[in-house]
């Protein structure tokens, strides 16, 4: 979302947070490999996960592809985002030769992620609510939409607490971006919605229990609906130029709509695909107080690993250290 504008398409406004934006890329794969080590159960069993030397069915594992990919994304970003913070802070120049290439192939990269985090879902054919090949559209497509809100937010507070210039038109086009990425989002929604009740197959019992409720367990219907409301408002505030420039608006429009894709991706999508089980029962899942306290460990190191890295780039960027340069024209 700021890496296609700024470097594709030479929106120089964007610039200014790009490097942020990778930041904030380091720090969601960092967590999102933390969640896999701790979905694992015990730290000692990662090393399953590297190829040829796991027990874990590699090429044929799809966890392992997901981890190889999370981990060349992680290398890829940590590589641009030192790399520019060092040629900044020593007054150079970036080359082109070197850090071109690697913007470019960032891009499929940033897909692949979700992408293959899609597939393991939508390979598992014993759990028809997920057996879906527009899963993997409509993970890019939500991706593409909760992280921008957030970091909207985020760079706001960046603009405000600092002497980093981050201009309105940079955050009125990532607005817009990520407008037209949430209408895809609740089309490819609705095409499910759609698919599910016009064909009315037995598979269609997942798909009832969350909407509608089964057989009198209907606890995660408010927040399926919760969230779509959420998210359909958030759509219509960005959609409007005149609304989504008022960054009161804005700012709930991406709070709307951070918490539609967390809770539509999360129990409306996870939750569901195991009820009811493999002999007709109906388990209602909520997390526990453990479960909680170690996904905000997770948030925590997150955040962490973030504001660490933003208080680098901002430092180097703003010239308190090092020999700030902007990025020439033609880079």
């Amino acid at each position: 979302v700021l890496v296609i504008p700024y470097y594709i398409y030479n929106y120089k406004p964007i610039g200014e947070i790009v490097l942020i934006g990778e930041i904030m890329a380091v720090a969601a794969v960092s967590m999102c490999l933390m969640f896999i080590l701790l979905d694992m159960g015990s730290a000692e069993r990662f090393w399953h996960l590297i190829p040829y030397i796991g027990i874990f069915n590699w090429p044929g594992s799809i966890l392992t592809w997901d981890v190889i990919v999370l981990n060349m994304y992680l290398v890829l970003n940590l590589t641009l985002v030192i790399y520019a913070l060092a040629k900044t802070y020593a007054g150079k120049p970036y080359k082109t030769k070197f850090i071109m290439p690697l913007i470019f192939f960032s891009v499929p990269a940033a897909i692949s992620i979700h992408t293959v985090t899609a597939f393991l879902y939508l390979g598992a054919p014993a759990r028809p609510f997920w057996n879906a090949a527009i899963l993997a559209p409509r993970f890019i497509a939500s991706a593409f939409c909760s992280g921008p809100a957030f970091m909207l937010i985020v760079f706001q507070i960046i603009r405000k607490t600092t002497k980093l210039k981050i201009e309105d038109k940079a955050l009125h086009k990532v607005a817009e971006i990520v407008a037209w990425c949430m209408a895809v989002n609740l089309f490819l929604l609705g095409s499910e919605v759609f698919k599910e009740m016009y064909s009315a197959t037995a598979h269609i019992e997942p798909f009832n229990y969350l909407w509608f409720g089964l057989r009198g367990n209907d606890q995660l219907v408010p927040w399926i609906w919760t969230a779509v409301i959420a998210n359909s408002l958030a759509f219509l505030i960005l959609i409007v130029p005149s609304i989504r420039k008022n960054f009161f608006m804005l700012n709930i429009a991406c709070g709307f709509m951070f918490y539609g894709v967390y809770i539509e991706k999360g129990m409306g999508l996870i939750f569901p695909g195991f009820i009811p089980g493999t002999l007709g029962e109906i388990y209602n899942y909520m997390p526990n107080t453990l479960e909680l306290w170690i996904s905000l460990g997770v948030w925590a190191i997150g955040l962490m690993i973030f504001t660490v890295g933003a208080k680098i780039c901002i430092a180097i960027k703003t010239g308190e250290i090092g020999h700030a340069l902007e990025i020439p024209s033609d880079h």
